[in-house]
């Protein structure tokens, strides 16, 4: 019931996948996320935590599926920064109790249905650490060198899947994605932040200098890219998934609060949304105040990467998936959403 998740339930239902969803519905899962499907008998929504060792098996075996794919995270960098633990138990040892409910289950199957089931680990381009400028971008080969305790906890889930595979033969994949953005998504990161923010007249901060890139991934994207993998990736690989759009965090703010205002010059009913209200000399309501005086710099994140760039070269010749959404085109859907 999260960003991404949502979005890949919804995805699915739409092509008429049965779907069984477990969500612990923390503070950044909202199962309003799902109201399109609300009373829909083909999705089970169970809330409950993927660290119940006797929920998952439970679940398992009585629906039986032909995938499990783990959305399940804790992903906010500065929240991680503050409570490191909590990162620990959700991302390491909640897969780690999935990963050994998923496998003795799995052991009691068919030989066929042994063959075809996947296990798909949703995981970032954080945990390669960080880039300098001019820098090739990670590919699956690249060296994990996590930074923050978010990608380290990301890091350590993503080796205990891989072991699992190398281990037990469990046929697991992962993904590493760059940050994605789009509808639904939770109002802490950057992207829906500078948004409602600009909308209630609020000043927008960004980190540092705001020089700090990062690849964007428009989130339907990635969902086509998921359920690509699940379908054709080879059992036990790694698949990069980016969107060829590297910014800087002051590119994201500015051509947000640029696009925001044109669509509103363009549109003038969408200024009804405003929270902050001023009125003009012509008795409608003003936007002169959206502009880039709103942008005000703070103290930088400890530890805060510089630059994360994804080469999904591998996933585009081995699957044929490439990002179809420019970040021009993705950052108006997710400000008209």
């Amino acid at each position: 019931a999260g960003f991404i998740g949502s979005c890949y339930v919804l995805s699915r239902r739409t092509a008429g996948e049965r779907v069984v969803n477990l969500d612990k519905l923390t503070y950044s899962g909202n199962i309003g996320n799902l109201a399109s499907i609300d009373g829909d008998a083909e999705h089970i929504f169970v809330r409950g935590d993927i660290g119940d060792a006797l929920l998952v098996r439970q679940l398992l075996y009585h629906y039986q599926p032909d995938a499990v794919i783990n959305f399940a995270a804790e992903s906010h960098v500065d929240r991680s920064i503050h409570d490191p633990d909590a990162f620990v138990r959700t991302n390491v040892l909640g897969t780690c109790t999935l990963l050994r409910g998923v496998l003795e289950w799995w052991k009691e199957l068919s030989e066929e249905r042994r063959n075809a089931f996947r296990f798909l680990h949703v995981s970032t381009d954080e945990v390669y650490g960080t880039l300098r400028p001019g820098e090739p971008a990670f590919t699956e080969a690249t060296p994990y060198a996590p930074n923050s305790p978010y990608s380290a906890s990301k890091a350590s889930s993503d080796h205990f899947v891989r072991a699992y595979h190398e281990t037990y033969g469990l046929p697991t994949l992962i993904t590493n994605c760059s940050n994605n953005y789009g509808p639904y998504h939770f109002p802490e990161k950057l992207i829906p932040l500078i948004i409602k923010n600009i909308l209630e007249g609020k000043s927008l901060p960004v980190y540092g200098d705001g020089t700090n890139v990062r690849d964007w991934l428009y989130v339907e994207d990635h969902c086509k890219a998921i359920d690509l993998v699940i379908h054709k990736g080879r059992a036990g690989e790694v698949y990069n998934v980016g969107g060829h759009n590297e910014k800087q965090n002051i590119e994201i703010v500015k051509l947000t609060i640029s696009t925001i205002r044109r669509l509103m010059t363009e549109q003038p009913e969408y200024r009804r949304i405003l929270k902050k209200k001023e009125i003009g000399a012509d008795g409608q309501i003003s936007i002169d105040w959206i502009n880039d005086s709103l942008i005000t710099f703070v103290k930088d994140r400890l530890g805060h990467d510089q630059r994360y760039a994804i080469d999904p070269t591998k996933i585009t010749n081995e699957l044929g998936w490439t990002p179809e959404t420019s970040f021009e085109t993705g950052i108006v859907k997710t400000i008209r959403w």
